[in-house]
C-alpha cells in the first residue's frame, strides 16, 4: 500500500513481548510493549496531534491556513509540526528550556517555529517542573492571542484521549488477542492513560497511573520533590482534565533512577531504544507483576525514542 501522506501512517504500531527482561527479572507474568516510538515523529503524541488537528478542521475551530500554537515537552510539538506541515498550517511550539535540545532541533527541522521559555527560579536543566510548565503555558496563551491562532490544548482537547480510546486501546486488545490484564502509563497530559483506560476497562483490564517518586499528585500524596528527570510528564498536577471520572485501579511511583535503569534494560536486552518515560512504564509494569497483577499480562507504551535524550544523562556510560 502507498499512503497519500505520512499522516496516514500514524497508528497500528507493532507490539512485542519483553520476554528477555521477564526472564532476567524472574517475573511471574508477561509484559508486552507497544512501540509508538516508531511513529513518524518518534513518539505516541503523533496520534493526539493528528486527532486534535483533524477534529478542529472538521468542526471549523481551525480555519484553513490558520496558525497552530501549543506548549510541548517536544513530542506533541513534533507531532503537530508534522501534521501542520502536511495540512498547511504554520505551527509555533512553546517549550521549556529544561527539555532536551534534540527536541527543539527536530521541530525546527520539520518547519516549526520554536519558542524556548526560561525555567523558573531554582529549576534544573533536564528537569521540567509544574512551575516551568506554567511559565510555558503563559507564553503559549500570549502567542495564541497575538496571532489569532488555534491553541491545540493537549491538556484539554477531547481529541487527545479520543486518539487512544479509538486507536491505542483497541490495538493493544487486538494485538494481545485479548490476553492483556493490566495497563500502566506515565502521566503527562493524561491523554493516553485516559483513552486507553476507557477502552480497556470495558474488557475488564485494570489501568494504573505511573508518577515520579516525590511528585505523586494524582494519587493524593504530598508533593515532596517536584523535580525529576522523566521529561514529558509528572508535573505534580492533581487535576488533569482528561483523567476525571476515568476508572483507574491504582497509582505507581517510579524514581528517576528506576526509569533510567529500566530504559537501559530495554535497550540492552530487547533492542528497544526508548526514552525516560518508557523506562518509567517498564518499572511500573515490573511493580505490578511483583504485586497486584502477579501472573497477568501488563501492557505498556514505548512513548518516545531514546534519540531525543542523547544530550541528557540517560545514556551516559556507567
Amino acid at each position: 500500500m502507498i499512503f497519500g501522506s505520512v499522516i496516514e501512517t500514524i497508528g497500528q504500531t507493532p507490539m512485542v513481548e519483553l520476554s528477555r527482561i521477564g526472564r532476567a527479572l524472574d517475573l511471574d507474568g508477561r509484559i508486552i510493549a507497544k512501540l509508538d516510538y516508531l511513529l513518524p515523529g518518534f513518539s505516541k503524541k503523533d496520534r493526539a496531534a493528528r486527532s486534535i488537528v483533524t477534529a478542529a478542521r472538521e468542526n471549523g475551530s481551525l480555519r484553513p491556513g490558520q496558525t497552530v500554537v501549543e506548549l510541548t515537552s517536544g513530542n506533541m510539538g513534533t507531532g503537530l509540526a508534522i501534521v501542520c506541515g502536511v495540512l498547511g498550517h504554520p505551527f509555533v511550539a512553546v517549550m521549556s528550556a529544561g527539555n532536551s535540545s534534540e527536541r527543539a532541533k527536530m521541530m525546527r527541522a520539520l518547519g516549526a517555529e520554536v519558542v524556548i521559555v526560561p525555567q523558573s527560579e531554582n529549576s534544573r536543566p533536564g528537569e521540567v517542573s509544574g512551575a516551568d510548565l506554567a511559565l510555558v503555558d503563559e507564553v503559549a496563551k500570549e502567542i495564541t492571542a497575538e496571532r489569532n491562532a488555534f491553541r491545540a490544548d493537549q491538556f484539554g482537547h477531547f481529541g487527545n484521549p479520543e486518539a487512544h480510546e479509538t486507536g491505542t486501546g483497541p490495538e493493544i486488545w487486538a494485538q494481545s488477542e485479548g490476553t492483556v490484564t493490566a495497563f500502566c502509563d506515565f502521566a503527562g497530559s493524561g491523554g493516553t492513560l485516559a483513552g486507553v483506560t476507557r477502552f480497556l476497562a470495558q474488557k475488564g483490564v485494570n489501568s494504573y497511573a505511573v508518577e515520579p517518586a516525590g511528585a505523586e499528585a494524582l494519587s493524593g500524596s504530598p508533593v515532596t520533590s517536584p523535580e525529576h528527570p522523566i521529561q514529558g510528564g509528572g508535573y505534580a498536577m492533581n487535576d488533569l482534565d482528561h483523567l476525571r471520572d476515568v476508572p483507574l485501579a491504582g497509582y505507581l511511583s517510579v524514581s528517576g533512577e528506576d526509569a533510567r535503569k529500566h530504559v537501559r534494560l530495554l535497550a540492552r536486552m530487547e533492542g528497544i531504544f526508548g526514552g525516560y518515560s518508557a523506562g518509567a512504564n517498564l518499572a511500573g509494569a515490573v511493580q505490578l507483576l511483583k504485586g497486584p497483577e502477579k501472573g497477568g499480562c501488563v501492557a505498556i507504551v514505548i512513548c518516545d525514542s531514546g534519540l531525543k535524550y542523547l544530550s541528557t544523562d540517560l545514556w551516559e556510560t556507567e
